[in-house]
């Protein structure tokens, strides 16, 4: 494991993709709750889309973790983790109203992350790229 202080790249990747995964587990709370409680159309939709977005807040949160221990591994969750927001983004872009914002930050946030993912100093500090001989 590398030596030496973390990158400011690499603790910003680590906290955007710990945003991400802590708004994905928060939407599945929201949507187990009002599966139980309120009154959507079909209860046993709502909890099981909760599961699945509890599912979905896995792989970011490991990634976050992982990137603010500077574990080497963590790049490749946080990059498909980034990869897969954009899509989302694009949709959100798509749908009008309210979620064009919703689609702009989630769009921002995945490539800001990506482009500190790719940032030499971040790759370095992962202890990823060319050795020394």
């Amino acid at each position: 494991m590398p030596s030496g202080p973390r990158p400011a790249r690499l603790t910003g990747a680590a906290v955007i993709a710990a945003g991400e995964g802590v708004l994905l587990a928060a939407y599945g709370v929201y949507l187990m709750v009002m599966g139980l409680a309120g009154n959507p159309d079909s209860p046993k939709q709502a909890e099981i889309l909760a599961v699945v977005f509890f599912a979905l807040a896995v792989l970011p949160l490991t990634a976050a973790r992982g990137l603010w221990l500077r574990r080497r591994w963590s790049r490749g969750p946080a990059m498909i983790t980034q990869i897969m927001a954009l899509p989302v983004a694009w949709t959100l872009l798509n749908s009008g109203n309210a979620l064009i914002a919703g689609g702009v930050v989630v769009g921002l946030a995945a490539i800001t992350a990506l482009a500190l993912l790719v940032n030499p100093t971040a790759t370095e500090a992962l202890g990823i790229g060319p050795r020394d001989a």
